[in-house]
């Protein structure tokens, strides 16, 4: 598969393999197949945890998958290692920061590489129809330190994501939006709200600017199918975090509502996070009957 050109904001690309799966007319699947398994994971460079991921891949077998934090340039990305496993892949990539991409057991079409709203050199958003469904991996900014110019770069950031979803998507359509918002939404979503009140990833202005982007018409796949506390997607490397259970959801798999009614079972995959040289973060998915 031909890789695409690095950086290149807007462009669309509506190339695609089969992979064995066609869609009728009507957008569904003619293989006879009816739910589509969508997953988003910040795999924390992509070079590093290659091998990981595809074994992710050959267990989980989700039919979407959203990579985010690749950390690594378009020809560096395992696309060849991807279509083996019978996955179509979109990158938009970045050498050693960024990096945003996504897989599929059905043809990528229609893919657009970055917000096109301005010149910025940080890759975060790709989007691709895969089926009947529209698919935007977005990794947010991190924002470093309250007050820091990256901070407000990030508040930014998140009303550019507003616009580019005003500009581009339909609230009426089959839409996921998912991948590293760097932001926990509610207390329950920290481990310890108190500790955390104020800091990068749990102010008010980031909760307030994500809430921004989900008010577009956005549905929290996870919080539909689970209400309790205690579920995290990305644990500190540091201070025994993960064995502690001292982490944050901050990976989220948004549906519009159309699509959201239709999602039958939702979770985040904690067993990833475990083992050798794990990604800090655990991959999200998301099942809906098409």
């Amino acid at each position: 598969m031909a890789q695409p050109t690095p950086h290149s904001r807007g462009r669309r690309d509506t190339s695609a393999g089969t992979n064995g799966r066609t869609l009728d007319a009507a957008g569904r699947l003619c293989d006879g197949a009816s739910a589509m398994k969508i997953a988003t994971w910040n795999v924390n460079s992509i070079r590093a945890r290659q091998q990981r991921l595809m074994d992710w891949v050959a267990s989980a077998q989700p039919d979407v998958l959203c990579l985010q934090e690749l950390k690594c340039t378009d020809s560096e990305f395992p696309s060849l290692e991807l279509r083996t496993a019978a996955y179509d892949a979109a990158c938009y990539g970045q050498r050693s920061y960024n990096g945003v991409a996504i897989a599929s057991k059905l043809p990528l079409g229609n893919v657009l590489r970055g917000l096109d709203d301005e010149a910025d050199d940080q890759a975060r958003v790709i989007a691709a129809t895969a089926g009947p469904v529209r698919i935007i991996s977005a990794y947010a900014p991190n924002g470093q330190a309250v007050d820091s110019a990256a901070f407000e770069y990030k508040l930014l950031w998140y009303e550019r994501l507003r616009r580019y979803l005003d500009a581009h998507c339909d609230r009426n359509q089959l839409l996921v939006l998912c991948g590293d918002f760097n932001v926990a939404p509610e207390p329950l979503d920290v481990h310890d709200p108190a500790l955390w009140e104020g800091q990068t990833m749990f102010t008010l202005k980031e909760r307030s600017a994500l809430k921004r982007v989900t008010d577009f018409g956005l549905v929290d796949t996870f919080r539909r199918h689970h209400a309790e506390e205690g579920r995290f997607s990305w644990w500190d490397y540091r201070m025994l975090a993960f064995p502690k259970n001292r982490g944050l959801r901050i990976d989220h798999l948004y549906a519009t509502v159309p699509l959201a009614e239709k999602c039958t079972a939702a979770d985040i995959d904690r067993e990833a996070r475990k083992g050798s040289q794990p990604s800090d973060h655990a991959p999200v998915w998301a099942q809906f009957d098409l």
